[in-house]
């Protein structure tokens, strides 16, 4: 078993309403020479939660932290424009927070990030403060 220090929440960088899959981002990723989706989880527009890698497996999702993290991806994060936008539907967002709330209490120590909350990151990635918005989440419960 691993030890997960990390949960990661990524976005796919695809324009807002575009309905993409795990197995797209597959795809993709494998088109770049890697060998699968590099996300444990992928949530789409419909809030359906899709299983990507294993999360025994070691992920592909953020530079230095593949082996202590599980990545989750939700479908979107630009706008029309191809700008940064939070692009989650509440299906998504709804999606997103039972899902963290389940690896959270699989690994309790794991922190709560975005992709762009970690050294180095030059992307907007999630297009959202992560913490800020589970914190508030948390609260209306």
């Amino acid at each position: 078993m691993r030890e997960i220090n990390y949960i990661v929440i990524h976005c796919s960088a695809t324009q807002e309403g575009k309905d993409f899959k795990a197995k797209d981002i597959d795809l993709w990723h494998r088109a770049q020479g890697w060998n699968g989706i590099g996300y444990h989880y992928v949530i789409d527009l419909d809030g359906t939660v899709e299983k990507g890698r294993d999360e025994a497996v070691v992920g592909a999702h953020v530079s230095g932290h593949n082996k202590d993290s599980i990545g989750i991806c939700y479908i979107g994060g630009l706008d029309k424009n191809n700008k940064p936008k939070d692009t989650r539907t509440q299906k998504q967002k709804d999606a997103m927070y039972d899902l963290i709330f389940l690896l959270k209490q699989k690994y309790p120590n794991a922190k709560l990030l975005g992709h762009c909350d970690f050294p180095g990151v030059k992307k907007a990635c999630p297009c959202f403060n992560v913490r800020e918005w589970y914190t508030s989440e948390s609260q209306s419960f």
